[in-house]
Formats: C-alpha cells, sequence, structure tokens
C-alpha cells in the first residue's frame, strides 16, 4: 500500500493505509484482525516498542533498552491458517462477553474494564468459556500497562514475568497456543539468560518471542532447537532481529 500509494502520486497518509491495510484483511482475506500489525508496520520507531489504545488509536512509544540482551523469534514450523482456525471464533466469544458484561457497565470492549470491575461483574457471564475469554483480555490489559512500566524502568526481570504469565493466560484462559507452540515457548523459558518468553501473533501455530541475555545466545539456540525437535519432530528456526523504523522509502 505504501509503495502504490507513492508509485501513484495518490497522497494518503500513513494512518489511511493502515486502515485500508486492515480492511484488506478483515473483508478481503476474511480475518477479523483488530489494526496492530498495520499500525506497528505505520508507525514503528527505531528500538522503541509502541503503547496503543486500540479503541482510541492513541499511541506513544517507548524505549526497549535492554543492551546485554538480544530479542529472539522462534517459529514453531506448524503449518496453520488463520482463516480456518480458532481466531475468527475468539473474536466472536469476546462480544459474546461483552455483551454480558454491558448489563453491569456502559462499555464498547472488553479493554475498558479494570480488574477489579471485572470481579465484581464476572457473574454476569453465564458461559464458562466465554468468562475464560474475558479473564484473559481483562487480565492482558493490566499486564501491558505493567509492560510499559518495566520498559520504562529498564526491568528487565518484571517484562519476563509478565511475557510467562501472558503465555499462561493464552494458553489456559483464551487457548489459542497448542501443544508446538508451548513446547517452544518451556524450552525457552527453561533456559539460561531468560526472564522471559510468550508466542506471539495469533498463535495456533506461528512464533514465539524471548528476551535472551547476549552471553547465553549461542546454547540457547543450540538447546531450544534440540529439545524443541525431540518433543515435536519439528525443526524450529530462529531470527535475531532488530527493532527499526516503520515502512518508509528507500532511494537507491
Amino acid at each position: 500500500a505504501f509503495a502504490l500509494n507513492d508509485m501513484f502520486g495518490w497522497k494518503l497518509d500513513i494512518m489511511e493505509l493502515v486502515h485500508l491495510s486492515r480492511k484488506a484483511e478483515n473483508e478481503f482475506v476474511g480475518v477479523n484482525c483488530g489494526i496492530m500489525d498495520q499500525f506497528a508496520v505505520g508507525h514503528g520507531k527505531k528500538d522503541h516498542a509502541i503503547f496503543l489504545n486500540c479503541g482510541t488509536l492513541a499511541y506513544h512509544h517507548v524505549p526497549v533498552n535492554f543492551p546485554d540482551y538480544r530479542l529472539v523469534i522462534a517459529n514453531t514450523n506448524k503449518k496453520r491458517g488463520l482463516t480456518d482456525s480458532k481466531y475468527n471464533e475468539r473474536v466472536a466469544e469476546c462480544r459474546k462477553a461483552l455483551a454480558y458484561l454491558s448489563e453491569a457497565y456502559k462499555i464498547s470492549s472488553l479493554g475498558e474494564l479494570g480488574i477489579e470491575q471485572f470481579r465484581e461483574a464476572h457473574h454476569l457471564i453465564k458461559d464458562p468459556i466465554v468468562l475464560k475469554r474475558a479473564r484473559h483480555v481483562v487480565s492482558e490489559n493490566k499486564r501491558v500497562l505493567e509492560a510499559v512500566k518495566a520498559l520504562m524502568n529498564s526491568d528487565i526481570d518484571q517484562l519476563g514475568r509478565l511475557m510467562n504469565e501472558s503465555h499462561q493466560s493464552l494458553r489456559d484462559d483464551y487457548e489459542v497456543t497448542g501443544y508446538e507452540l508451548d513446547a517452544l515457548v518451556e524450552s525457552m523459558i527453561n533456559r539460561d539468560g531468560v526472564p522471559g518468553a510468550r508466542m506471539t501473533g495469533a498463535g495456533f501455530g506461528g512464533c514465539a518471542v524471548a528476551f535472551v541475555k547476549e552471553e547465553c545466545l549461542a546454547g540457547f539456540l543450540e538447546k531450544v532447537k534440540e529439545d524443541y525437535f525431540n518433543k515435536t519432530k519439528l525443526a524450529a528456526k530462529f531470527y535475531l532481529p532488530e527493532i527499526g523504523e516503520g515502512v518508509k522509502t528507500v532511494r537507491l
């Protein structure tokens, strides 16, 4: 979208391109995704995370300052497809939870609820599965707020704990991980120099992400690869990304 906009001189701004790209996912591909991925591509900033309110699209950049650690992404190499997975089903379940909770609160999304408000009103959700989905969303939002503080304080241990808790919630309450992802994350967490790891993306396969101490990196990659293969007979693939800028024109 960015390239075509530049080539044809349409003069659409980044936010318009973000919205159009999400619309393509929702209405053409058929995945009821949120705006996070497209927003990150459009508004990325080198060495920063994005603290985004998906309801209002208010955001600011938060520094990621852990010079002794590397960000590691590991791919399970389990084949999956978002449109035929449980992704859209989770969206529907969260909408059901919102309908239940709307009896007590005037809210347009689960993200507007704090933990205490949820505890006071969770009895309104009659479906136990829907209750688990809502509990994940509300608790995950709390973890995001705490993660921002950890990043601002360069507290890698606290961030790691939050990543671990996030994966547990995604596994037990949101149920979007699966055997391969859980095996990969478990192997990543149980290594020296790893404060935390969790699945990333839509789940049901796909990738996990961890912070790994630089001095432990070689051993980490070797041991996780071996352990994961022994459990799944799949070969994980590893990436060592840097946090770079969002989409931009490169003039050659």
